[in-house]
């Protein structure tokens, strides 16, 4: 029999609160699962449990004694050793080795040469150097002292460290938690490769979609497990739990609440590619959306009152700090309907331009526009160190405004997860997760119709990302988004504007083209300088890109007038359903209307999908007329 990791009828108790009762688990050796459950049902300690660093009240855990056990620590505390050397160290076998080298001679130091060659001793530092550029640091940086960088930084080099080890066992809590997204990508495509077993505490969907052949799901002091990935473990569990007829009717207004999203981004989506593989997302949400319909958590971003056709606008404006420019010539606009993702290399720039259009930072020069009625809800990698831990969830919404009443302020609250007395509890015990639903709910309550959202997921668990997510969808304002969670990314913006060398620009293309983009950049390395054209050339493109539009203009106008038509009937059948949710509608006297109704809600249905279907037709004969 192979060796595992079994635990049998586990319990686990941390003080007076049972996070494991009767808990039973096989870990089969090569295995990558991934480990889900609310915040605070035990997932860490069940880690500490493996680590041996707290024990079982009652049952049995094997591990196989040989096996060697990686971890990502979750703190670092004032090292002076250099970021490349406290990397080194995650390599103890080396470590142990080098030691015994200073007091080794003859027989004995040239077998020690022998194992130092036999675990690649010699090429040590060059793959420590290669996980310190896959996660972010610059060259120049590896020789640093630890106590240097900032604390997301910090952990960022205990994943480094423990990435080191040569482990059969590597556990890892939260490792995406202080990565963006390129560094989130890199370390996908590592955890891909690595041939040991992993077990894997995440909140990003997508990460654990792309690594994970398992999902063990801690719920209810017990763990059960689902082969595949986290989609597979959605679709699983909304079949078991799509069966419960309570849950039935919740399941129906969210599904009904994608279904007018959907059809709103296929009638705005500027690109066929990019409207394809986002519906298509966003319609699998319509499947998997019952796994999530005993969520504790239903907030929405209430709907501006004003929203202008354009909010913000940038012309040359240049950015950054003191006499540094980080951002030179942006020409940007915010309009009342945009969607925007940046995307961008660590420090290109990201949070510096939505600091700017937060109205934190000033220009260095160029001109800003702002709407008459902008309202902004900024929420900024930094938003928690903004509240006042001695006050309540309730007194922080208080302060914003004076005039609402105390049954309102636990409502809204409530949806937040902020039920009963919890919501009048100071928040200095409040956990990271906790404060984070409270910043968002502070914006919310204002009712904004620009949101600027810099990484807002950090410390969300996946219901709350979930319950974001719909919020989002729902949200009839503007949004700028900055986030390395591709789920929250693919199923809220419409479009991505990539900042990149100081410069701000529109992206073309998908989630997927901007990893291929990332795999041909080299960090560290000058971007290729394009040769500048002469002006005879640039004639000769500009009067080619002319002769193109007016060779596309008729099939363009033909797609204007598809997108029309689709809005119209959207339109007509949103007036016939809000007819149909009347109760009214059913009485004996409205039957014959009701009979009308049904009908003309069949005959609009029928139409917005060949409407949409010649959409897709016509953007695609478009795609490929350019390509030509």
């Amino acid at each position: 029999m192979r060796p595992m990791i079994q635990l049998q009828a586990i319990q686990l108790q941390r003080g007076a609160k049972v996070l494991l009762d009767g808990a039973d688990l096989r870990v089969h050796p090569g295995h990558k699962l991934g480990l889900i459950g609310a915040n605070g049902s035990g997932k860490s300690s069940l880690f500490k449990l493996l680590l041996g660093e707290i024990h079982e009240d009652a049952g049995q855990l094997d591990i196989p004694a040989q096996w060697r056990l990686a971890h990502m620590a979750q703190e670092v505390g004032e090292v002076e050793r250099t970021a490349l050397d406290y990397v080194l160290d995650g390599d103890e076998e080396l470590r142990q080795l080098q030691a015994q080298l200073e007091h080794s001679d003859g027989e004995k130091l040239a077998k020690l040469y022998e194992q130092l060659e036999a675990i690649g001793a010699y090429d040590a530092d060059a793959r420590a150097q290669r996980l310190l550029r896959g996660l972010g640091f610059a060259a120049d940086e590896v020789n640093k002292a630890v106590q240097s960088f900032s604390g997301g930084w910090r952990i960022r080099l205990n994943l480094a460290k423990a990435l080191m080890c040569r482990s059969d066992l590597l556990l890892l809590d939260e490792p995406t938690n202080h990565l963006d997204l390129d560094a989130c990508v890199w370390l996908e495509q590592w955890l891909q490769s690595y041939p040991g077993t992993l077990l894997i505490i995440s909140h990003d969907r997508d990460f654990l979609d792309n690594v994970v052949d398992g999902i063990v799901h801690l719920e209810q002091q017990t763990l059960h497990s689902y082969s595949g990935n986290y989609s597979d473990f959605e679709m699983q569990r909304a079949e078991r739990l799509a069966q419960q007829a309570q849950a039935y009717e919740k399941q129906q207004v969210r599904i009904k609440e994608i279904e007018n999203f959907v059809r709103r981004f296929k009638a705005k989506a500027s690109k066929a590619k990019q409207a394809q593989s986002r519906v298509k997302e966003l319609e699998r949400m319509q499947k998997i959306d019952a796994a999530h319909v005993d969520s504790p958590f239903s907030f929405r971003f209430s709907n501006p009152e004003k929203i202008p056709q354009t909010l913000i606008s940038l012309s040359d404006v240049e950015l950054g700090y003191g006499d540094t420019s980080l951002l030179r010539s942006v020409n940007f606009s915010v309009l009342g309907s945009s969607r925007v993702g940046l995307l961008g290399h660590n420090g290109a720039g990201k949070s510096t331009l939505l600091k700017y259009l937060a109205g934190v930072n000033k220009a260095l020069g160029g001109q800003r526009s702002d709407a008459q009625f902008l309202s902004i809800g900024y929420y900024s990698q930094h938003q928690l160190e903004t509240l006042d831990f001695a006050a309540s969830p309730a007194l922080h919404i208080s302060r914003i405004d004076d005039k609402a009443t105390e049954q309102q302020i636990r409502s809204f609250l409530g949806s937040f997860g902020f039920h009963g007395d919890r919501a009048f509890e100071t928040i200095e015990h409040f956990s990271g997760g906790e404060k984070a639903r409270l910043a968002l709910a502070l914006i919310a309550w204002q009712k904004p119709n620009l949101l600027l959202l810099d990484e807002p997921t950090n410390h969300l668990d996946l219901e709350v990302r979930h319950a974001l997510t719909l919020a989002l969808q729902a949200y009839e304002g503007a949004v700028v988004l900055v986030s390395h969670d591709r789920h929250l990314l693919k199923n809220t913006v419409d479009q991505f504007v990539l900042v990149d060398s100081g410069k701000v620009e529109l992206f073309a293309g998908d989630l997927d083209d901007y990893a291929q983009w990332l795999k041909q950049q080299s960090p560290g390395e000058d971007k290729e300088i394009p040769v500048q054209e002469s002006k005879n050339a640039k004639k000769e493109k500009r009067q080619q890109a002319a002769a193109l539009r007016q060779k596309l203009k008729p099939l363009s106008n033909k797609i204007k007038k598809i997108e029309a038509q689709v809005e119209k009937l959207g339109e007509a059948l949103a007036t016939v359903e809000a007819r149909l949710a009347d109760a009214d509608i059913y009485d004996e006297k409205n039957k014959e209307e009701l009979k009308q109704l049904l009908l003309k809600q069949a005959e609009l249905k029928s139409d917005l999908d060949i409407s949409e279907a010649t959409w897709f037709e016509l953007n695609e004969e478009l795609e490929q007329a350019q390509a030509d």
